[in-house]
């Protein structure tokens, strides 16, 4: 039967709430299917607010490629904020899609999209609105299966009750997969209900399902063993790499959002995973191996993206844009086809060493001139070793100069508290370098209207990288280091008022240590704080640090564990880790021996350029490294006014 729009009980409330356009979709390029034309139905849920959600590339990717295939349908739903949750309760309006405000709990999968750990609990209010139990073995044939994905789902471990299943990896081949495992259990006539098609799910290798593993603890609360419950299920789940590129050039009609949004620009990703090998980095490590775009699929991509947008800033993703091995042809190309239009292009991450004025000047060649933005992560050359950022402060000196040379007025440096071996004396080479910015670019320039920013991240130890070992730094200490920083900025007369100062204090980066390499046992603290209120922990303004430390006493009450054994400790070699049994291709010895090396300030090159290394990634996964030159050139645009067409050119 045709599922009815909850949006005519929805519409009456919108006038009650802030910012009520964010609930009635429409957006350009958004999808709306007939119901019943459809076999298979998906949800997906970015779970933060509207205007952090709509722009996520990758639940617009996975929009589009499910959509595109004619018996699928997906819609999407993000986090409500507060004030329209109280209202949803009190009127009985249940969690809905903003395509065609159809209620959750209809839909076959409800596909969450977690790039923090801080989204937990708006799953669990978005669980609860949907009339969906919030544990997975309440769940009946009724309900739709709860499947976690993005890069917290490489460890689902502190969410494992609440999921019924989990995708490590990239998404695309994955959810059609699924997709096509769920259609022929349906057409079966659903034998065995949910407990047969999440058996089949997990039987592929490739998708992780809680319930079918069960975890031993020894008496010291370590992990002894994680176990699988039923037959043909895998020891071990395999992460999904999707190769090549090109063949991949999503999204083709990338959404407009209704309201504003925290990226108000048409974005493509010019190549996927990193292997420069900075040890804190969880991204670079679990989406190896480096696979580029071709300069022509990139160039594709954004033609037809910006004729289906309309916007006017172009953002170059990847998790260091200028790595790109044609990056210098890239911008030039894309600089030429658009020179006499409003369109501007940017390169959202930029390493120091990648950097060079000439790119910066394509990049800039419409007139646009941002700041600069760069990422030394550590204060000082030795600490910056512990974490293989082969930066030296020569390197930014000079880059920061030529930049200043030639009319750049403002940089933003961004480094990290908190890291392993850090000291006080680290921190403050911080502020030293800081000022060494300021005085080059006023001297280069011949100007003082300079202007350096200084933003400090908490440095939190993620899975699946050499400092999962690690002990974090507790909250009293990085709070400490970030006062002797402020202190030592302020008191310079001579150069601290052009150095700004941004920083968040250390109290979410404990929380977001406790859920990133938490166990089953902290799912219990996460639905304590979310019954107690928790909402959008992400955001400083609902953050309640002491609702988290009260709810972990209470939840690990008689566990002998708590959240300084979870955070602070630091971790044997030998110890099983709550993630092992997800593969993300990364060989654990190879990673405790990058962690022995960090200990010991030993830098380890990029093996994009060098022999391998044998982390394990490509012979493990059945990969390879992917970059150019591809031999495929951006094809030239003729510019006519407002009329852009290619000019016809074989392929090469």
């Amino acid at each position: 039967m045709p599922v009815q729009s909850v949006f005519p009980r929805l519409e009456p409330l919108l006038a009650r709430v802030n910012k009520p356009i964010q609930y009635v979709g429409g957006e350009l390029n958004s999808t709306v299917k007939e119901w019943d034309e459809t076999s298979v139905r998906w949800a997906l849920m970015y779970p933060d607010a509207y205007e952090v959600g709509v722009p996520n590339q990758g639940t617009m990717i996975l929009y589009e490629v499910l959509n595109e295939v004619p018996d699928v349908l997906a819609e999407r739903t993000y986090a409500v904020w507060p004030d329209l949750e109280a209202l949803m309760r009190e009127h009985g309006v249940p969690q809905f899609t903003v395509d065609a405000h159809r209620p959750v709990r209809a839909f076959d999968v409800l596909g969450i999209s977690f790039s923090t750990e801080l989204g937990y609990t708006n799953m669990l209010t978005a669980l609860d609105l949907a009339g969906i139990p919030l544990h997975a073995a309440d769940r009946t044939d009724d309900d739709p299966i709860v499947l976690a994905g993005g890069h917290a789902a490489f460890n689902p471990e502190p969410v494992a009750t609440f999921l019924d299943a989990a995708v490590v990896g990239d998404g695309e081949q994955a959810v059609l997969q699924i997709t096509e495992l769920i259609r022929a259990h349906k057409a079966e006539g659903s034998p065995g209900g949910r407990e047969e098609l999440l058996l089949r799910l997990a039987r592929t290798g490739g998708v992780y399902v809680p319930a079918f593993y069960d975890v031993d603890y020894l008496p010291d609360g370590r992990i002894q063993r994680v176990v699988p419950n039923r037959p043909g299920v895998p020891w071990r789940v395999s992460k999904h790499t999707v190769m090549d590129l090109d063949e991949w050039p999503y999204p083709k009609q990338p959404l407009v959002p209704l309201a504003e949004s925290v990226h108000e620009r048409m974005s493509v990703e010019i190549f996927r995973g990193c292997t420069r090998g900075c040890r804190f980095c969880q991204a670079g490590m679990i989406t190896r191996p480096v696979r580029e775009r071709s300069a022509q699929g990139i160039g594709e991509m954004v033609e037809r993206g910006l004729a289906a947008t309309g916007f006017e800033e172009v953002g170059l993703l990847s998790l260091s844009s200028a790595d790109h091995t044609e990056i210098a042809e890239v911008t030039k190309g894309l600089a030429d086809r658009y020179e006499g239009t409003n369109t501007g292009l940017s390169l959202p991450s930029t390493r120091v060493d990648a950097f060079n004025i000439d790119l910066a000047n394509e990049l800039s060649r419409n007139g646009r001139r941002s700041g600069l933005t760069f990422a030394p992560e550590g204060g000082s050359e030795r600490l910056r070793k512990v974490i293989n950022k082969m930066v030296s402060e020569d390197d930014l000196i000079n880059t920061v100069a030529a930049a200043y040379a030639n009319g750049w007025r403002q940089v933003k440096l961004y480094f990290m508290c908190g890291l392993p071996t850090e000291t006080d004396e680290d921190v403050l080479q911080i502020a030293e370098m800081a000022k060494r910015v300021i005085e080059t670019g006023r001297r280069v320039s011949g100007q003082n209207d300079i202007r350096c920013t200084v933003s400090i991240g908490g440095f939190v130890p993620k899975p699946h990288t050499p400092f999962q070992w690690a002990s974090q730094a507790d909250h009293e200490t990085t709070d400490h280091r970030l006062q002797l920083l402020r202190d030592a900025v302020r008191a310079d007369k001579k150069y601290g008022r052009s150095i700004g100062f941004r920083y968040h204090d250390g109290k979410p980066g404990i929380v977001e240590g406790l859920l990133s390499r938490g166990d089953r046992r902290t799912g219990r603290i996460i639905e304590q704080v979310w019954r107690d209120g928790g909402r959008f922990d992400g955001w400083s303004e609902h953050f309640s640090y002491d609702r988290w430390m009260t709810a972990a006493e209470t939840a690990l009450a008689g566990t002998g564990v708590d959240v300084a054994w979870y955070t602070t400790r630091e971790r044997e070699q030998s110890e099983v880790l709550p993630w092992d049994h997800l593969d993300s291709g990364l060989d654990k010895d190879w990673l405790w021996e990058d962690w022995q090396d960090a200990l010991s300030e030993v830098e380890v090159d990029d093996c994009r350029w060098t022999p391998c290394f044998d982390c394990g990634v490509c012979p493990q996964l059945g990969t390879e490294i992917q970059t150019g030159p591809t031999n495929r050139p951006m094809l030239p645009l003729t510019v006519t006014g407002q009329r852009q067409t290619l000019l016809a050119q074989p392929h090469s």
